[in-house]
């Protein structure tokens, strides 16, 4: 039962944030933190007499997509009405498209542990979206839903692929190359709250194909799914049914809820946008498009690592996040050593970001300060150790990293002179550990340990070892001792 096949196949709507303005009416699109229904006008809401007008930069947009997504391009799109009765939806349908998309037959190649899978892209559409519903608690229990039309009207591209992933990881792993493929193109920014969301079909042998709703995050994707396959094949298990049903994912429970049946294609009754004409796309301006892409996930990963001589796990980690990228490349062209530069934007950098639960663009700081750290660690002035701590108080304060060292008393101690200070209180405090050495080389290590404790981890370790050993070798040669 272990072994049954999984097959998961997403929906995901992915706002145009690089607009300035909604789909079919000149609201603003800017609606996050904005006070409920005031980006809200006739047309977006529906009122009688009202007309929609295409936004011409929402095509441009929707078109570098589909083309980054491999895809072939129609070169007649034609809206629809997606008709609903819900409460985001004031006029009871959506502006969307059926018959006659704005892409089909497009694919996106993923890696997962090292291995390489490709998934088919069903379709890119253009659709409108909802309004967003606001509940009191959780979803099944809220009292009552309060609704905020300032999102309704927002332009989305809506990516739909074949059921060719076989696992959580796999959904995951496709979404982040999408919304790197999606911040490469500046037509939409991840990091925004509800930029993008996705629907989630899943279906186990033996069983049917469920769907959960709206799930906000590439986590909580990995969580619903993990916990629906385990839900159905328990089900499968005890031999009971697997309803075809639209369910809801309770991040704060970590379960799926049941919501409603499984909408079929004939109960959104579509039919053309009465109100819009068929939009038709030329040669000429699909070219135009296609010659204004920029650098992709895919060639920048692979210019990465021709150009830093950087591992695949490097460029993938670091094209993942295209401010974090960019980051890396500008730190590179300053500091010029992308090996050690990468490390720590990968290794150090990257943790805090995940850490604090911020973005590339919440950094006070440039690469540029960045730089200046690894400059004074090749220069000897702070060590490998101090710049990690100044790199976590950069990231706390923006401030640069040579204020940090001076407010804080954190500089490397590389001469002799004053190292031998603290060896001899060292010697002093520790004396029975003293004599040990005398007689064992290898203690002389621990003595080198209490010199660097002493120091705040301050001193050169190299040069610390070479005073405790000089010292050590000046007393067996008092007592007249050979080498230990």
């Amino acid at each position: 039962m272990s072994g049954l096949q999984v097959k998961i196949g997403l929906e995901c709507h992915c706002q145009v944030t690089s607009l300035k303005t909604k789909m079919f009416c000149r609201c603003s699109s800017d609606y996050r933190g904005k006070p409920p229904n005031v980006n809200v006008c006739p047309t977006c809401l529906g009122l009688p007499g009202s007309l929609p007008y295409l936004n011409r930069r929402a095509v441009e947009e929707a078109l570098k997509v589909a083309l980054a997504l491999n895809c072939k391009i129609n070169r007649k799109m034609v809206f629809y009405r997606k008709n609903y009765f819900y409460p985001d939806l004031s006029k009871n349908f959506q502006i969307s498209q059926y018959d006659f998309p704005l892409a089909v037959d497009g694919y996106v190649t993923i890696n997962v542990n090292g291995r390489e899978k490709t998934i088919r892209i069903r379709r890119v559409h253009m659709e409108e979206d909802p309004g967003r519903l606001v509940y009191k608690g959780r979803i099944d229990t809220s009292p009552y839903t309060l609704v905020d039309y300032n999102r309704m009207g927002i332009a989305l591209i809506e990516v739909v692929t074949e059921p060719d992933m076989e696992s959580p990881a796999e959904a995951k792993a496709f979404l982040e190359e999408l919304r790197s493929i999606l911040e490469h193109l500046e037509v939409s920014d991840g990091s925004l709250e509800g930029s993008m969301r996705c629907d989630v079909n899943i279906s186990i042998a033996g069983g049917t194909r469920v769907e959960i709703k709206n799930i906000s995050s590439f986590k909580d994707v990995e969580k619903a799914l993990a916990y629906e396959i385990m839900r159905q094949r328990n089900l499968l298990r005890m031999g009971r049914e697997v309803k075809r049903e639209t369910r809801h994912w309770d991040e704060v429970r970590g379960i799926t809820v049941a919501l409603r049946a499984k909408e079929e294609e004939m109960d959104y009754r579509y039919f053309p946008e009465p109100d819009l004409v068929p939009v038709e796309i030329s040669d000429d301006f699909i070219e135009k498009v296609r010659s204004s892409l920029p650098e992709l996930p895919s060639a920048r990963r692979a210019r990465l690592v021709e150009q830093y001589n950087l591992t695949e796990y490097e460029a993938r980690v670091l094209t993942a996040d295209k401010q974090l990228a960019d980051f890396f490349e500008k730190l590179a062209s300053i500091h010029g050593k992308p090996k050690v530069d990468c490390s720590v934007v990968i290794n150090e950098l990257l943790r805090l970001l995940n850490e604090k639960n911020i973005e590339v663009r919440d950094l006070k700081f440039t690469p540029k300060e960045v730089a200046d750290l690894l400059f004074m660690v090749d220069e000897g002035v702070v060590s490998w150790k101090s710049a990690k701590y100044i790199l976590r108080r950069m990231v706390e304060t923006g401030e640069h990293p040579k204020k940090i060292a001076e407010a804080e008393g954190i500089r490397r101690i590389s001469s002799v002179e004053e190292i031998e200070k603290f060896v001899s209180k060292v010697f002093e405090e520790h004396k029975g550990d003293v004599e040990a050495a005398i007689k064992d080389d290898k203690v002389i290590h621990r003595l080198v340990g209490e010199v660097l404790k002493e120091t705040r981890m301050l001193a050169d370790p190299k040069i610390t070892f070479q005073v405790v050993s000089k010292r050590i070798r000046e007393l067996r040669a008092e007592r007249g001792l050979a080498s230990a």
